[in-house]
């Protein structure tokens, strides 16, 4: 073989090396996530802000009851229900008929687009959303809780009164981390609030 030759396969063999490091060192980049396998037990708590931070967690999950149907716990001491999925369909700040953030298993490049009817029961607001999500990434995210290896995913849509025509561009950034079985970062601009983030502080996991 030609010193040239030579040359060539060596080059290629040094990228196929690099490469095969490359996938070693972050293995979760080209693999689907499943859903996680939630316990009774499991809680999270974290900080829920408009504008302005917080330090003390203001929102408390704790897991109550695990079925095929979906799964049940509590927000704060109030109701609180979950589909399979860990899309929230009852809590104490918000019903939901169809709100999907999350749709397993994630893989980086997957898209699906939900409608759903929501009621926000503190400010008493009956409204709609037109919303397209794509899982957009896979990165490390720092929160109070430490450091995650997450799947970013952006919701993209329009939130208007229900029974109108939605009327307001919403963006919705967060990510999911199989460590913790949950989104452990949200960020919204929110039309009527301005800008609102939740972030884990603290979690329990039953084994």
């Amino acid at each position: 073989m030609s010193t040239h030759g030579c040359g060539y396969v060596a080059r290629q063999a040094s990228l196929a090396g690099g490469l095969a490091l490359a996938l070693i060192a972050n293995p979760a980049v080209a693999q689907k996530v499943d859903r996680p396998a939630v316990k009774v037990g499991d809680e999270w708590q974290f900080i829920e802000y408009y504008v302005v931070p917080i330090q003390k967690p203001n929102l408390i999950w704790v897991i109550t009851s695990v079925t095929p149907a979906g799964i049940s716990g509590t927000e704060n001491g109030k109701v609180l229900k979950l589909t399979p999925d860990l899309n929230v369909t009852e809590s104490p700040r918000a019903d939901h008929s169809d709100w999907r953030l999350l749709s397993f298993p994630l893989e980086v490049g997957k898209k699906w687009a939900y409608s759903d009817d929501f009621l926000q029961k503190d400010v008493d607001y009956a409204g709609h959303s037109e919303v397209n999500v794509t899982v957009v990434g896979h990165e490390k995210v720092r929160v109070p809780a430490g450091e995650f290896d997450a799947y970013k995913l952006e919701a993209k849509g329009k939130d208007g009164v229900r029974g109108g025509p939605p009327a307001r561009d919403v963006t919705r950034t967060y990510w999911y981390a199989p460590a913790a079985r949950a989104v452990v970062k949200y960020q919204t601009t929110n039309p009527t609030r301005g800008p609102e983030t939740l972030e884990l502080v603290s979690f329990k996991l039953q084994p």
